[in-house]
């Protein structure tokens, strides 16, 4: 969502989809993540006029939660779980390893591939957890990582 692409009347049916109501934010923020991958600085200025709120406010929230991210993502989302289950598992060293095989240092990415922390999968008997593209698994180590972003790793 650039300044170019961004839709307010889609931002505005979002919102009103909600009733307008402030203490829906969370919610309503979730859907712009859904509709638009990101929430932009534009967003911010507009839910902050549709429902009463400061910019100060709606952005304290977008910046509190892991989720909400304020750049665009790549096309693929990886996602390395750094909870404690998966720490005791191996989970730095996954990281490294993702790292420096995607290219891409966590919490950044490109237009291919952004590379995410989260803190827990639910999935911690199987530590250590990823999501890729919003499908979580679990025991992943190097060469499984490998093996599964091999599919778009070389930009397919």
């Amino acid at each position: 969502m650039t300044a170019d692409t961004y839709d307010s009347q889609a931002a505005n049916e979002i919102v009103e989809r909600f009733g307008n109501r402030p203490e829906m934010l969370v919610q309503i923020l979730l859907a712009f993540l859904d509709r638009f991958g990101w929430i932009s600085e534009q967003a911010i200025r507009q839910l902050a006029d549709e429902l009463n709120l400061s910019r100060a406010d709606v952005h304290g929230v977008v910046s509190f939660y892991h989720d909400l991210r304020t750049n665009p993502p790549g096309c693929h989302v990886v996602k390395i779980c750094q909870a404690e289950a998966c720490q005791a598992m191996g989970c730095r060293e996954l990281t490294a390893h993702a790292e420096k095989t995607l290219g891409v240092a966590m919490s950044s990415g490109n237009d291919a591939i952004t590379l995410e922390p989260v803190y827990c999968l639910g999935n911690c008997a199987c530590s250590p957890a990823v999501m890729v593209d919003g499908k979580p698994y679990g025991r992943v180590d190097p060469a499984r990582f490998d093996a599964l972003v091999a599919a778009f790793a070389d930009g397919g």
